[in-house]
């Protein structure tokens, strides 16, 4: 079992992987999409860096742990506006629309609003 600094480092490092492999996947993406480009495509980085490494960080200066409720909550609403924001970029680019890009930031506010509420009362923490 993971000690809650061990947890909260592993997921830093998850989410700058998963940033780092965004910024690439996007600037290749866009080089082979003949000058036409997305910013949805181009900042979908920002949000494993801004609502997960930046905060988990924070958390583990702090000394705060969250639990894992709350992690795997708040990790899913980062993947769902990471993937929607890809989805929205490449139809762009594409040229097209769909109706499914507006499920992506709905999932995505309703699973980060839900994950504070493993805060409040830890249904089971880190340490357990």
């Amino acid at each position: 079992m993971f000690t809650s600094d061990k947890l909260l480092k592993r997921h830093i490092l998850y989410n700058l992987i998963g940033a780092a492999f965004l910024a690439v996947f996007g600037a290749v993406y866009e080089a082979f999409s003949h000058g036409v480009y997305s910013y949805f495509m181009i900042y979908a980085f920002s949000f494993p860096l801004l609502l997960g490494a930046i905060p988990y960080t924070i958390l583990l200066i702090k000394g705060k742990n969250p639990g894992w409720v709350f992690l795997n909550l708040w990790n899913a609403a980062i993947a769902a506006f990471s993937a929607g924001s890809v989805f929205v970029g490449v139809l762009e680019i594409y040229g097209t629309t769909n109706s499914l890009v507006t499920v992506y930031p709905i999932v995505g506010c309703a699973l980060a609003l839900i994950s504070p509420l493993a805060l409040v009362k830890p249904i089971l923490s880190a340490k357990e």
